[in-house]
């Protein structure tokens, strides 16, 4: 669907520039109530009345890691038909009804929740919560939609892999870094794992995992919460409970020692590359630190590996590196690319960067300026309402309370270079111990990337992603 109407984006942008949240990192969650439903749905609303709008957030637990293990991408299909056509309304009514009021609804799969979220003008409360019980409790999942989202997603994949490879890089690097494992699974799908999916699929994931205890409908703007939450109980009462469990996640070993996933793209003038081994939790009980850490590491442009990589040598237009924390612990990963013919060098140069935190450490006088940019940087991620649906949500699929934001800030002041070192320690892989997932011309640089670890080759044009023997978990 397409974005909110131009009046809705400009009251948003005041919310913005009023909120003075812009300013300091000592931020306070505002008040907000929780209620658990009968049926086990939790609804949490908070009160933000700068501007006439309600943002919403609707997650069901699950996600892609309860999609079947040979059909990955039936959640992410699932997800994509909950806004073409629900309750009364088919695909073009139930896009008309929220453009005409101005509104906005998305929905997507993540690997752990599916997500619809949007926002609608206050005075379109009673709308909004309609067209959620629709999409949620009556979704049409129409046969002809089904069929054209699927085509339309195995042809995105191909698209990618003929203009834009980089953005599948992640995807083939957690296949090879996971296997088996549900965070190794493509929470899109392939275009074979697509292919074979079908609407009954669609159907039983739906009846399996979409449930009133697996629901948490979560609102903030111009409302109030006593008769928003009464509309949604209401509205949500008849949700029965998921058919299945939530199965429990399991935590995988680190990799040890390296080895290397060369994808083939014949005639490619760039190398992509992903470096990579299993990081901590969303629960880490050292997030402040770790962030400053990566911040000065790979998490800005003036880092230690955009330095090496971009300024300094000018072999890359770009270099960074970042935490993907589930419930379980997700990848540490630093990605780049480069021309072909600077492939090996560029790899060296990133290992070395990782070798040298290792080994020295961050001087004392960078972690201060990395204190800033994290505390600079923070608060602008809770200025609206939408900002605050999104960090609710959070707080509610990882189980964590308000001391997660509250907190936050003042533990970053606090990061000495002790610190620094522990963190370095237990949450960065050692130089040693990754896997090396590249995209490039085989011909060209195979004989290179077999000095990082064993390789393991397979075509850019396969419909998978993954290729040879499946890595343990």
């Amino acid at each position: 669907m397409r974005s909110p109407t131009s009046g809705v984006r400009a009251m948003l942008a005041l919310f913005a520039l009023a909120s003075p949240l812009a300013f300091g990192a000592g931020v306070t969650v505002p008040p907000y109530t929780r209620v658990v439903l009968p049926n086990g749905t939790v609804v949490v609303t908070m009160l933000r009345k700068e501007v006439p709008l309600i943002a919403f957030t609707a997650l069901v637990r699950g996600g892609s890691v309860v999609d079947p293990a040979d059909k990955p991408g039936v959640a992410s299909l699932a997800a994509g038909l909950l806004e073409k056509g629900a309750g009364a309304r088919d695909a073009f009514a139930f896009a008309d009804t929220v453009e005409g009021a101005g509104g906005s609804f998305t929905a997507a799969a993540g690997t752990e929740a599916i997500m619809a979220s949007g926002q609608f003008l206050a005075k379109d409360q009673g709308l909004m919560v309609e067209l959620l019980a629709d999409a949620l409790l009556r979704p049409r999942f129409d046969a002809t939609e089904f069929a054209t989202l699927r085509a339309r997603r195995i042809e995105e994949i191909k698209a990618a892999k003929d203009s834009d490879p980089a953005g599948l890089l992640r995807i083939y690097g957690r296949r090879f870094l996971f296997g088996d494992h549900p965070y190794g699974s493509p929470a899109g799908g392939s275009e074979r794992s697509l292919a074979a999916i079908s609407r009954a699929d669609v159907l039983a994931y739906y009846r399996a995992n979409f449930g009133a205890d697996r629901l948490t409908l979560i609102f903030a703007g111009d409302l109030d919460p006593q008769s928003l939450t009464k509309a949604v109980a209401s509205a949500f009462a008849g949700a029965p409970r998921a058919a299945a469990p939530l199965p429990a996640l399991a935590q995988t070993p680190r990799a040890t020692g390296r080895r290397v996933l060369l994808v083939d793209q014949p005639g490619a003038a760039q190398t992509y590359f992903w470096l990579a081994n299993r990081g901590v939790a969303r629960k880490f009980a050292d997030r402040a630190p770790l962030d400053v850490v990566n911040t000065l590491y790979g998490g800005r442009y003036t880092s230690i590996l955009n330095t090496e990589l971009r300024i300094k040598t000018g072999l890359s237009y770009g270099a960074s590196s970042g935490f993907t924390r589930g419930s379980v612990p997700g990848e540490f990963a630093i990605r780049s690319f480069t021309k072909t013919e600077s492939t090996g060098k560029a790899i060296d140069l990133a290992l070395g960067t990782l070798e040298r935190l290792h080994e020295e450490g961050v001087p004392g006088d960078m972690l201060g300026s990395a204190r800033s940019y994290v505390l600079g940087q923070f608060p602008l991620q809770l200025e609206t309402a939408g900002n605050w649906v999104a960090a609710l949500a959070e707080l509610e699929l990882y189980g964590l309370d308000r001391t997660y934001i509250e907190n936050y800030g003042p533990a970053v002041e606090a990061v000495t270079p002790g610190d620094a070192r522990r963190v370095i320690a237990e949450a960065f892989p050692s130089a040693g111990d990754l896997v090396v997932v590249v995209i490039g011309d085989a011909a060209k640089i195979r004989d290179v990337v077999a000095k990082f670890g064993p390789v393991t080759e397979m075509s850019l044009a396969a419909p998978d992603f993954r290729a040879g023997p499946r890595p343990s978990t």
